[in-house]
């Protein structure tokens, strides 16, 4: 059919009609008929675009609840003589009141909180919310997909993922509380009903709640592992991929093949719970009688839970390298430095997190020979993690960066990456891990290296592909205000910790007041919970400008207003289900040519001029 172009539409938009469209495959989804009310358009929808903003919506909702839990804690910790009788209408009985009307957090309360915080910001909000967001958003646009390969399995994802939420956030309100063990929830403590409030009926329900979880992850990866592999539009090989395809990919991968073997941990441990088993457990005692429980050992969980749990560590950060990626390169204007490095530090990133999980086990007593090899591959990881700092350095170095909220977050990912990776080699190392292990020392490391350099990638993500989930920007004043809050308030809490943890401050202590080696750091703690609460309400910030972008945020003009060449910027300003109203364009070429031969950038789908060389192979 002709195109008649008017004179609203820019040269772009020219040569998205005229240029490189495939006709393989353009029938349009029937479906689309029936999407006709609110609850079959943006409820129960298949669009893989709608599931995304489900997640991610989603994701939010978990991570103020989570990052609230807290802000609770760190008020003990930072304040632990302070009346906490306020909290008592939101916390009912876990705030214990004394006859002289002083609330304090209930002991007990306050490890299950711990554990909620953990288990919520690691799974339902770094894995759930980034991974099924930008997997869900990314894949079809960017490979030129109609949609996923089975939309209908996606739409479970998210509703598994929902479910999930549902039993999770309910144990919030049984009797005895949630769960208290721990995220890691070892054993005997968590196989144990018995043995604490938090390890009754919260223990069952956390169980389930990860359960479906897990159903819910498996589900995502193998559509998102399909659809990559065979519905890639013509013209696009592996080579021609954008980064975030590839981070994707083997974050799906690494997802498909370790999270059955924390489904197994987990089923084995309610085995221990509900049918007397003794997979875990081994010459117990409770309140003074022995149990009946002979053979078991707590530390097979430990390798079960660490085979997940530490390729978890990269299916959490993988993604966000991923958009970090294609964020530096679309804004500093220059192509991705070391297209292939990056692609193959992935890959290996991807192999080595699978033999590297018992250096979180190093004070289990794991023969020390044993040990030498995980640390050796622990150390060695760091070398592919390298690379793509110094590629990401590279891009940016020299560049016309362009400030923007999206690409001062994917810088702001960079610098916590590096300073959080690089504490990393010190407890990769068993000698000095044995010393640091259950220490504040652990706690920055991690929340550094893995919770906020993923959410910095995350922000970075949300602020470049709204306008293509949205129609509409986000307020870049309010964006800014955000990331420097953010990035000055997240090391203000976290680089004071190494030193607490160096002094040998305890992880997961109630309070640390009653120590006496301790007690120089009372004015420390109350500093790192007041950062806490000021990063508390500037995510607040956030997520009042997210909404309130949605409906009323400057509205899109052009579709590629970054200009960026990957595909996702071809379709309509709001683009329907099946993303493409016409021919799925094909593609000629890498994503990363900017500034070549005179153009500031050259989309994916302009066909190789005579003689051009694609930095794709």
């Amino acid at each position: 059919m002709a195109h008649v172009v008017t004179a609203a539409e820019t040269l772009e938009d020219k040569l998205t009609q005229e240029l490189g469209f495939d006709d393989h495959f353009h029938e349009h989804h029937e479906g689309d008929k029936f999407q006709s009310n609110f609850l079959t358009t943006y409820i129960f929808s298949t669009d893989h675009k709608i599931v995304g903003r489900q997640f991610l919506i989603t994701g939010i909702f978990w991570a103020i609840v989570g990052a609230a839990m807290s802000i609770v804690f760190r008020l003990q910790l930072g304040f632990p003589e302070a009346d906490l009788a306020w909290l008592r209408p939101l916390l009912g009985k876990w705030i214990q009141v004394n006859d002289a009307g002083i609330g304090k957090l209930d002991p007990e309360f306050y490890y299950a909180l711990v554990t909620m915080h953990g288990t919520i910001l690691v799974f339902f909000v770094l894995t759930a919310g980034l991974s099924g967001t930008f997997a869900n958003l990314l894949i079809p646009l960017q490979i030129g997909a109609r949609d996923m390969a089975s939309p209908l399995l996606n739409a479970f994802s998210y509703w598994f993922f929902f479910l999930a939420g549902v039993v999770m956030f309910l144990s919030l309100f049984l009797s005895t509380g949630p769960f208290s063990g721990g995220w890691t929830a070892y054993p005997p403590l968590s196989a144990l009903p018995q043995a604490s409030d938090g390890s009754k009926a919260g223990m069952t329900m956390w169980i389930v709640g990860m359960a479906l979880f897990v159903v819910s992850s498996l589900l995502g990866g193998i559509n998102y592992i399909t659809t990559i592999l065979n519905l890639r539009t013509k013209g696009m090989n592996m080579w021609r991929m954008p980064l975030t395809i590839w981070a994707i990919l083997i974050t799906a991968i690494l997802g498909v093949l370790s999270f059955p073997v924390l489904l197994s941990g987990v089923l084995l441990l309610m085995f221990d719970r509900s049918l007397g088993t003794s997979f875990y457990l081994s010459e117990i005692v409770v309140g003074g009688v022995a149990l009946d429980r002979i053979g078991g050992s707590p530390v097979l969980f430990q390798h079960l839970f660490w085979f997940l749990g530490h390729p978890e560590v990269y299916i959490i950060i993988l993604p966000s390298m991923g958009i970090v990626s294609e964020v530096l390169s679309v804004h500093a204007r220059k192509p991705i430095f070391g297209y292939r490095a990056m692609v193959y530090s992935i890959l290996a990133i991807g192999f080595l997190s699978f033999i590297v999980w018992a250096h979180h086990m190093f004070m289990s007593g794991v023969n020390p020979f044993i040990s030498n090899f995980f640390v050796v591959f622990t150390l060695i990881i760091a070398v592919p993690s390298a690379i793509k700092v110094f590629n990401w350095i590279s891009t940016v170095y020299g560049s016309n960066f362009r400030f923007n909220s999206a690409s001062m977050f994917a810088i702001g990912f960079v610098s916590m990456f590096i300073s959080g990776g690089l504490t990393g080699i010190f407890l990769g190392n068993s000698a000095i891990d044995i010393q640091m292990h259950d220490t504040y020392f652990v706690v920055a490391h991690f929340h550094i290296v893995m919770g906020i350099a993923a959410f910095f990638g995350m922000f970075a993500g949300v602020y470049h592909w709204f306008p293509k989930m949205f129609g509409r920007f986000m307020n870049e004043t309010l964006g800014k205000i955000h990331f420097w809050g953010t990035i000055i308030g997240a090391y203000a809490i976290f680089w004071p910790m190494h030193y607490t943890g160096m002094a040998g401050v305890p992880r997961r202590y109630y309070s640390i007041d009653n120590f006496d080696s301790f007690r120089h750091f009372v004015e420390l703690n109350q500093f790192i919970t007041v950062a806490a609460i000021v990063v508390f309400f500037l995510q607040i910030l956030f997520v009042v400008n997210f909404f309130y972008s949605i409906f009323s945020g400057r509205k899109m003009t052009t579709k590629n207003p970054w200009g960026s060449n990957t595909l996702e910027w071809t379709t309509p300003i709001k683009p329907g289900h099946g993303n493409w109203p016409g021919n799925i364009p094909s593609a000629q070429r890498w994503p990363y040519d900017y500034g070549k031969d005179g153009e500031e950038f050259v989309p994916q789908y302009v066909p190789l001029k005579e003689g051009e060389h694609d930095f794709g192979h």
